[in-house]
C-alpha cells in the first residue's frame, strides 16, 4: 500500500466505519449516475489525486473525469470534475473525497493570493512545517500548485538552527560552528540556515556565510537594514506574523524568501460541492 492509499483508507474508515447505513437503506447498489464537483467561489484546484484514489477505494468501477488540472483557476459555477458509477459507491465517497479536494484548494488559493501580492519583486513565497499531520505532502503539493515554493519538508532535509538552538550552543557563532562540524563528522551535506532575532546577530551569522538566514519577526525598518548589511552576500528569509495585507510591503524591503505558516494552518476550505446530475 502507498502512503496516499493509506492515508485515505484511514480517512474512509473514520467515515464510513462499518457501512454507510444510509446510503446502503435507500439506494438500489445497482443504480449508476453521474456527479459534478462544481467551484461555488473562484479559486486554484488542488487534491486531485487523493479525490480519485478515495472512490478507487469505494468502487473501483467509478470513474473520476477530471475538467482541470491541479493549479488551474476556477471560476464560480464551473465544473471542475465528473464522476460516474454507482451512485451508492459516489454518495459513500462524497465528503471524505470532498474534504481532501476543499481543504488543498483552499491552501492552493491561498498561496495564489500571497504569490499575487508579492509579484514583480523578487520573493518568494514558502510554506513551513505547520501542516495538518499525516498531510504534509498532500498540501505542500497544495503549496505549488498556488505558485508558491517549499521550505524544507521536515526536520530531515535541511538545518534551521532557530533561536533555542542558539541559547543552547551559546550564541549564533558557535551553534553554527559545532553544526558544521557535527555535519563533518556525519558525512552529511545539508543546507543550513540560522534564525536571528536582531542587527547583531545578523552580524555574527554573516560572517560565517550560512545557506540562507532567518528574521525572525524583525520590524520592517529592521528588515531593511538588515538587507542593506547582506548586500546579497547571503539569501535573507523573513518569517513571523506577515499577513496577506502586508506581504508586499516586507517584499518590497528587498527579501529573498517569505515564509508563512497561514498557508497552511490558516487556509480556509475553497467552496466545491459534488452534485447528482439528472
Amino acid at each position: 500500500m502507498t502512503e496516499l492509499s493509506q492515508l485515505v483508507s484511514a480517512a474512509l474508515r473514520e467515515d464510513v466505519g462499518e457501512a454507510d447505513w444510509t446510503t446502503r437503506l435507500l439506494l438500489d447498489p445497482q443504480t449508476a449516475g453521474t456527479a459534478k464537483v462544481m467551484a461555488k467561489a473562484p479559486g486554484i484546484l488542488s487534491g486531485l489525486e487523493p479525490f480519485v484514489e478515495v472512490f478507487r477505494q469505494v468502487d473501483d468501477q467509478i470513474v473520476v473525469r477530471p475538467q482541470c488540472r491541479e493549479g488551474d483557476r476556477l471560476s464560480p459555477g464551473e465544473v471542475a470534475v465528473y464522476v460516474e458509477g454507482r451512485l451508492g459507491g459516489i454518495m459513500t465517497g462524497e465528503r471524505t473525497a470532498l474534504n481532501f479536494l476543499q481543504r488543498l484548494s483552499g491552501i492552493a488559493t491561498l498561496t495564489a493570493r500571497f504569490v499575487e501580492a508579492v509579484e514583480g519583486t523578487r520573493a518568494v513565497i514558502l510554506d513551513t512545517r505547520k501542516t495538518t499531520p499525516g498531510l504534509r505532502l498532500l498540501e505542500k503539493a497544495a503549496v505549488r500548485h498556488g505558485g508558491g515554493s517549499n521550505h524544507r519538508l521536515g526536520l530531515y532535509d535541511m538545518i534551521l538552527i532557530k533561536d533555542n538552538h542558539v541559547a543552547a550552543a551559546g550564541g549564533v557563532t558557535a551553534a553554527l560552528q559545532q553544526t558544521r562540524q557535527a555535519l563533518a563528522h556525519a558525512g552529511r551535506n545539508l543546507p543550513i540556515e540560522v534564525e536571528v532575532q536582531n542587527l547583531e546577530q545578523l552580524d555574527e551569522a554573516l560572517a560565517l556565510r550560512p545557506d540562507r538566514i532567518l528574521l525572525d519577526n524583525f520590524s520592517l525598518d529592521q528588515i531593511r537594514r538588515a538587507v542593506e548589511t547582506a548586500a546579497g552576500r547571503v539569501p535573507l528569509e523573513v518569517s513571523g506574523g506577515v499577513t496577506l495585507e502586508g506581504v508586499r510591503e516586507v517584499a518590497h524591503c528587498g527579501v529573498d524568501y517569505i515564509s508563512v505558516g497561514a498557508l497552511t494552518h490558516s487556509a480556509p476550505a475553497l467552496d466545491l460541492s459534488l452534485l447528482l446530475m439528472a
